[in-house]
């Protein structure tokens, strides 16, 4: 993308991750039309707001509901690239149908029915996840070199069984459909793993800091599960999202991973930035007793429980950085940067 004064549209610009977006593509100096549900709501847009000081006339921000249809219209206008972001990321759920599902997939049915609209746009980015590649890490065994690739899509999740992780492939899976029948604009997918690092915001309702709240505060001080999960960095992923956006020669899909840690080993990795800071867990918590406590501490079922705990889990990030041209924080300075971002914030105490 040439042209930096034809504006880029970000979908939930408040969000943990597009908020970074946002702030990379104005210090690129390119014009960013970004979303929010409410603008009243100060705590979740001040930080924009902030931004908007900072490089006038650059940002411009619209209400828009993600499940109303024509809401996007008029932020879309003139844009040269939508960068879809606004998505649900929550486990805790009552109806995953209505919570997860219907937003993500009616969500992004919606951006890209006004995109088909809005004849300035060439290129849409979408945030995925690589719970669209897997649901669950015993699914490795089905590859065929043990490892995660861009060819792989889920196909183990469902409305019961990691509804997440399904919302996340039905909205991928309807944004290549959709891609596919027409030929005006092209689609770009970023899959991130597990995204951990500082955020703009104050805010602490997102699942990362969440996760760092409670594993900072003692919460698996007695034991944390052999959970593998895929981590990476807040500003690589949104520095992966400025570079499909603006990369001409940006294709495909993306995942995103630094490495792969246990919560033990994500555990070592802070205390050596903290040592003896917090009550950290050093020991790795027996299966079985996950499957006792696992519906209550981490809301997984049992299901959940025997096809993830204990199991190993690798991703292929060679695309990233070879399409990209994608560097990758280290685990250690995004832990420190995330943790001392909550320090500063007051919700943990050091």
């Amino acid at each position: 993308m040439e042209n930096k004064d034809k504006a880029i549209l970000i979908s939930g610009g408040s969000g943990y991750i597009a908020s970074w977006v946002v702030k990379q593509l104005l210090e690129k100096e390119y014009t960013v039309h970004a979303t929010v549900r409410d603008l009243s709501r100060k705590d979740k847009v001040e930080h924009l707001l902030n931004m908007q000081q900072n490089f006038p006339g650059k940002l411009k921000l619209f209400e828009a509901d993600l499940l109303s249809e024509g809401s996007f219209e008029k932020a879309m206008e003139g844009c040269e690239v939508v960068i879809h972001m606004a998505s649900p990321f929550k486990l805790d759920i009552k109806d995953p149908q209505k919570e997860l599902v219907d937003p993500a997939l009616n969500g992004t049915r919606n951006i890209l029915n006004q995109v088909n609209k809005t004849d300035s746009v060439s290129r849409v980015v979408l945030t995925s996840s690589v719970a669209a590649v897997c649901g669950d890490n015993l699914d490795m065994k089905n590859t065929a070199n043990n490892i995660f690739t861009e060819e792989h899509w889920n196909t183990t999740s469902n409305i019961k069984h990691q509804p997440y992780s399904y919302s996340k492939k039905v909205a991928e899976k309807e944004a290549w459909k959709m891609k596919e029948a027409q030929n005006r604009w092209d689609l770009v997918v970023i899959n991130p793993s597990f995204v951990m690092g500082p955020s703009l915001s104050n805010r602490k309702d997102g699942q990362s800091a969440e996760f760092m709240i409670d594993l900072l505060s003692g919460k698996f001080k007695s034991g944390a599960p052999e959970f593998f999960l895929g981590y990476v960095d807040v500003r690589d992923v949104a520095k992966a999202h400025v570079l499909a956006a603006t990369e001409k020669e940006a294709s495909g899909r993306h995942l995103t991973c630094e490495n792969v840690y246990s919560v033990l080993q994500i555990s070592e990795v802070i205390e050596q930035q903290f040592p003896s800071k917090f009550k950290l867990p050093t020991l790795k918590l027996p299966k079985f007793l996950m499957y006792l406590a696992g519906p209550l501490i981490a809301n997984m079922s049992w299901k959940s429980v025997s096809r993830n705990i204990g199991h190993p889990l690798k991703f292929d990030n060679s695309r990233s950085k070879e399409k990209l041209g994608l560097t990758y924080t280290h685990i250690a300075d995004t832990m420190k940067d995330h943790a001392n971002q909550l320090i500063e914030s007051g919700w943990v105490k050091a």
